[in-house]
């Protein structure tokens, strides 16, 4: 019997992915993505499973998870000895975090509306030096610009 495996190119892979070859180039040399067997030319050749691997890793830096958070994901993907809870607590850790930035994105807005706010009533038209922006920049956080 004739088992014949396809093998993908770094360009074929990439495309495949969604990636960019320095970024899968990136991701074997830190250990995420094994390393290709290579031709006697040096050119890289890339299993199938290497499409699923890289696809799972852009999602999970999609979704803002740091490198080492990525690296435990792919250990307890393959893992039948830890338990699904890790990644559960994992998630949520970044749930966590990414709720605390909302808030501080939130608090940002209402201080450059404060900021819009305060230039339309007092300014707007006006040099753009005389602008009571750059005086709210300069004196940090008081109820006139942040409310």
């Amino acid at each position: 019997m004739n088992v014949h495996v396809s093998v993908l190119t770094i360009g074929v892979l990439a495309k495949a992915t969604g990636l960019t070859t320095p970024t899968i180039r990136y991701y074997e040399e830190i250990g995420l993505l094994p390393a290709p067997k290579r031709t006697d030319g040096g050119q890289r050749h890339y299993h199938p499973s290497d499409v699923e691997r890289l696809t799972f890793i852009k999602q999970c830096r999609d979704f803002g998870f740091s490198i080492e958070r990525v690296r435990t994901l792919l250990d307890l993907s393959v893992s039948r000895e830890r338990d699904c809870s890790e990644t559960r607590d994992i998630a949520k850790a970044h749930l966590d975090e990414v709720q605390a930035k909302l808030r501080e994105l939130r608090a940002l807005e209402l201080r450059l509306k404060g900021f819009v706010r305060r230039c339309d009533e007092a300014c707007s038209g006006g040099p753009g030096a005389d602008c009571v922006i750059f005086g709210d920049l300069s004196q940090g956080c008081n109820t006139s610009c942040c409310a």
